[in-house]
Formats: structure tokens, C-alpha cells, sequence
């Protein structure tokens, strides 16, 4: 996907604010109480438009919230929420120093990555630049939050599927490569996301979720079932995502 080409759109074609307030209110819930000591420091890496990052700030004033995002036409649109807190960069390579932040958060990043040794590089990152003590939060499991045993589900359960490079075991072992360890989860609903049979249709014909290529006779056969189910234009339930934290030792 061209997320410069996207930017635009983006947010109210994936639940727009309902869905981030969702997301930061379980981000928030893992981050860690910073109640008498001084301002901490918060990067929210692969920030997008910064919409999630935004209530970060709002939500946390003793934090100094950055963002940063590959996508410079998504960093436009989070620099314009956040000003003078967002930088171009790339989260295999961030341009920070050991140890600076107190926190980190990448929100729908891992399932985007087609190489495993790209989430682990992005994983390896978050926990260099994370302090001692410090928690890092990530979405994990994308893919499987979509699966709400609906019909639209039943149908779709022969198709191949695309490797899920955020799964959650796999994201925590890359995590215990670095000595982070487990420290809690919390789910939240992408509100506004539930697929209708119409529009599961469009998904699969644009190559989403889904190893089939664009012209795959197959697709179309899926489409024909998908046709066949009731209430074409009525959303199925809501996904629900999951953020899982993980802490750094502390020092000592």
C-alpha cells in the first residue's frame, strides 16, 4: 500500500476517531504511572497520522509524546496535530540515542511487515531506545482479530491466508531477545470495522488478506459465496484488537 497516496483518507476509512480513542485507551491502560516523577519521554513509532498519538499527549501530560513515521505524507497530517513532535524515519533505523525514551508504542505496524527479519529489527529498535525500566506496547495478532466467527468468516476459511508476522508469541520471543519481558495486554474494538459481504468482496478483489493474487480465479469463486449470504451491506461484529506490553529490566 502507498500510505503517501492514503494519507488523506486513511483514518475515516479505518474506524476514524471512535477507533483511536479505542486504541489509545488500551495503550494507555499498559503504560506505566509516572505520579510524582519527572516528565517522561514517549515515542510513538509508525505513528500515521498521529490520530492515536494525539490522545497519548492529551490523555498523559507527563509525557513528552514524539512520533515518527516512514510515510512523509503521514507525517504531514501527525505533524499537523502534533507540532514540532513528529519526524520522518524509518523503525528499523530510529535516529535516537540508547536508552532515551521511557516509553514506546507502534500501533498497527508489525502486521505490516512481510519480513520477519523487519519485525524483529523494529522489535530490536523499540527496546534499544527504550530506557531501563521502561515499556514498550504493541499491537499484535491483527489478522485473527478480524475472525469473529461470523458468515463471512465460514466462508472465507479455505482461502490462503497471509503469514502473520505480529503474532503474539512470535513478537514476544522477539521481544526476550532483548531481556523484555511480558508485562500485561488489553483489547479493544475496531469500532466500525465490521465486514459486510459487500464489502469483504471489494477486500478480497483489491488482494487483501489473503495470499491470492488480484485475477486468481478463486477469488471469484469466494466472491459468489460471499453474494449468496444475507443482509449484503449489514457490518458483522466489530474486530477486536490486542495490545500486548513489554518491560525492560530495570537498571542495576
Amino acid at each position: 500500500m502507498d500510505y503517501d497516496k492514503e494519507a488523506r483518507a486513511y483514518d475515516a476509512s479505518r474506524g476514524g476517531e471512535p477507533r483511536a480513542q479505542a486504541a489509545a485507551e488500551a495503550v494507555l491502560r499498559l503504560l506505566p504511572d509516572r505520579s510524582g516523577d519527572a516528565p517522561g519521554r514517549l515515542l510513538d513509532v509508525a505513528c500515521g497520522t498521529g490520530i492515536v498519538t494525539r490522545r497519548l499527549v492529551e490523555a498523559r501530560p507527563d509525557l513528552r509524546v514524539a512520533g515518527a513515521d516512514l510515510a512523509p505524507a503521514m507525517t504531514r497530517m501527525a505533524a499537523a496535530r502534533l507540532p514540532g513532535a513528529v519526524l520522518t524515519a524509518d523503525s528499523r533505523r530510529l535516529p535516537f540515542a540508547d536508552a532515551t525514551f521511557d516509553a514506546v508504542t507502534s500501533v498497527w505496524l508489525l502486521h505490516l511487515l512481510e519480513d520477519a527479519a523487519d519485525v524483529r529489527a523494529i522489535v530490536a529498535e523499540c527496546a534499544r531506545v527504550l530506557r531501563p525500566g521502561g515499556v514498550y506496547v504493541t499491537t499484535v495478532d491483527k489478522t485473527d482479530a478480524h475472525d469473529v466467527g461470523s458468515d463471512i468468516d465460514a466462508v472465507l476459511a479455505r482461502r490462503p491466508g497471509v503469514p502473520a508476522q505480529d503474532a503474539g508469541d512470535t513478537v514476544a520471543a522477539y521481544a526476550a531477545e532483548h531481556a523484555l519481558a511480558p508485562a500485561g495486554q488489553a483489547t479493544f474494538p475496531g469500532v466500525g470495522q465490521g465486514r459486510s459481504p459487500r464489502s469483504a468482496i471489494g477486500d478480497l478483489r483489491r488482494g487483501w488478506f489473503t495470499l491470492l493474487p488480484p485475477g486468481d480465479p478463486r477469488i471469484e469463486e469466494f466472491a459468489a459465496e460471499l453474494s449468496l449470504l444475507p443482509d449484503q451491506d449489514r457490518p458483522r461484529p466489530d474486530p477486536r484488537f490486542t495490545v500486548r506490553a513489554f518491560r525492560k529490566p530495570p537498571a542495576g
